[in-house]
């Protein structure tokens, strides 16, 4: 089988899902007497714009066989699990919309059809990489192109990708209370916290690349905020390229201070009044704000995670947030999928 590729959707193999020096154990097979007897199938998950059909467009119904499923089902029961294994057993190639649906090893070895996992993204945490690999099913990224508006452009990390924004919507709601004084609301009460004034507090960014140093770009201009930065490796120097890079001069407004302060974790947890995560998760990172950095931090303080679900240590958030009254919780990403189950975390008027 040929599979053509659209070209707003570049593609690269990912070698860790798949050795260079054997073959696919799991290979279509391509001879014509394969091609009459069975097309090969293909599974659009999670498409819940139905934004992926022009993309498959071009290839002939006689040479590939597709169905799109709009719905995500959430595997939390094993009931759940066995459904989600039903549905995708018949299928040859997978693709996946974002990182709705994880693909673990136990749910690859379930999956004795398939052959490759098609991603639209560049981030494969939700993926079993070394279960891939061990059953020889080929794993391919499409990186593709952003919705630049008039602009059209690539959706390079930073001022104009939907990250900032996002980043900076979840800040906003927490501080404001929207969440909180909307539920009241709707409840017949009204409005029964004070919202926080962000100006000339500070917003400490864990991970100061091109998405961090855009998010803290902003808190500089608009609100005047002080910006703490700390991630492993970073330098003062390297701080200071990053507010350059950003079109902001080294010198912050406080006097003696700098734009963009590389400062201790520590420092950060503790003084930050927001705390907006932009770190690149890894097996090191994993688990990096457990329950010493969630200690730290003030009572009042607010967490926004656009990065990875995974870089907190999800049951030290959970008893946090069931044990410190005030401050927020901002998740604009895929936790755990047992984290989501517990309604609880929902009923907290403190999460967004």
């Amino acid at each position: 089988m040929t599979l053509h590729v659209s070209p707003q959707l570049p593609m690269r193999i990912i070698r860790r899902g798949l050795t260079s020096h054997r073959p696919l154990r799991r290979g279509l097979n391509t001879s014509p007497a394969s091609h009459q007897n069975r097309r090969p199938s293909l599974a659009i998950l999670d498409d819940y714009l139905n934004t992926s059909a022009p993309h498959f467009a071009h290839i002939p119904p006689s040479q590939l066989q597709i169905t799109t499923f709009n719905d995500t089902i959430v595997p939390v029961t094993d009931a759940a699990q066995d459904r989600l294994v039903e549905r995708l057993r018949p299928f040859d190639l997978i693709s996946t919309v974002r990182e709705r649906t994880a693909f673990p090893g136990t749910l690859l070895r379930r999956l004795p059809n398939l052959k490759m996992l098609l991603a639209t993204g560049t981030q494969f945490e939700m993926f079993d990489l070394a279960a891939a690999r061990e059953l020889g099913i080929l794993v391919v990224a499409a990186p593709g192109l952003g919705r630049g508006g008039q602009l059209r452009q690539s959706i390079k990390k930073g001022a104009f990708h939907p990250t900032t924004q996002h980043a900076w919507a979840l800040i906003l709601a927490l501080a404001r209370n929207v969440a909180a004084d909307d539920a009241v609301m709707k409840a017949g009460g009204w409005q029964s916290e004070l919202a926080t004034n962000l100006s000339g507090k500070t917003l400490g960014v864990v991970g100061l690349g091109r998405l961090g140093a855009a998010v803290a770009r902003v808190a500089h201009l608009a609100w005047g905020m002080r910006v703490v930065c700390w991630s492993e490796n970073l330098t003062q120097r390297r701080a200071d390229e990053m507010a350059v890079s950003v079109g902001l001069s080294v010198d912050g407004r406080v006097q003696g201070g700098k734009t963009f302060e590389a400062v201790s974790k520590e420092e950060l947890f503790r003084g930050a009044d927001v705390v907006s995560l932009h770190y690149v998760l890894s097996n090191r990172s994993r688990g990096i704000v457990g329950t010493r950095e969630l200690g730290q931090m003030k009572p009042s303080a607010l967490l926004v995670n656009t990065s990875r679900g995974p870089l907190i240590d999800q049951e030290a958030l959970e008893d946090t947030l069931e044990h410190v009254r005030g401050g927020g919780l901002g998740i604009g990403v895929e936790m755990d999928v047992l984290f989501f189950s517990r309604r609880r975390i929902w009923d907290m008027l403190n999460v967004s």
